[in-house]
């Protein structure tokens, strides 16, 4: 009973990693965010321009929802975001048996059960938000996620959106250091 609930739990957790993208921020320590208010496109690079349009509108969004203003051009800052696909592998590996038990038989030398190890590839999805400051031109704040695509549109836009959201949670950062 004990070991199936450890593998169930395993199992629960490694779930509740995948559901989630990796999202990871940096900024310019030195900046003085209390001073940025309005905010200007220089450009979306995406896939195509119903991605631009998704991307651009979830960062209007979360901007927006700082107190931040989007203007035409010439905002306090500047904003840029890049989002592609990328492909890799993932060895999945599938054990016959009771859960746990095959592989310990194997690693010890003996016992019943086989495992089949196969190469799934995957699409992933990466989004890059870029923040300058809008006069030095300089690098001010970094937000990146990445994550595991669905066939679906829909979950894709979700995912995107919920990235996005993730990038900007603790966005300005607050003083400088």
């Amino acid at each position: 009973m004990k070991n199936r609930v450890s593998y169930l739990t395993a199992v629960l957790l490694t779930s509740a990693c995948l559901v989630y993208a990796a999202v990871h921020t940096d900024y310019d320590h030195k900046a003085d965010f209390g001073k940025y208010h309005t905010y200007s496109w220089i450009g979306v690079n995406a896939g195509n321009s119903l991605w631009q349009g998704r991307i651009t509108g979830a960062v209007d969004q979360a901007l927006s929802a700082k107190g931040w203003t989007k203007v035409a051009s010439g905002g306090d800052a500047a904003v840029s975001a890049m989002g592609k696909t990328t492909e890799k592998d993932t060895m999945e590996t599938f054990y016959d048996g009771f859960p746990g038990w095959g592989w310990r038989a194997r690693w010890w030398g003996g016992g019943m059960g086989m495992s089949t190890t196969e190469v799934v590839p995957e699409r992933v999805g990466n989004l890059t938000v870029d923040i300058f400051d809008g006069t030095s031109k300089q690098l001010i704040f970094r937000g990146q996620a990445s994550d595991t695509l669905s066939s679906k549109v829909d979950k894709n836009d979700k995912k995107m959106e919920h990235s996005v959201d993730d990038m900007f949670k603790k966005f300005p950062p607050q003083g400088k250091d």
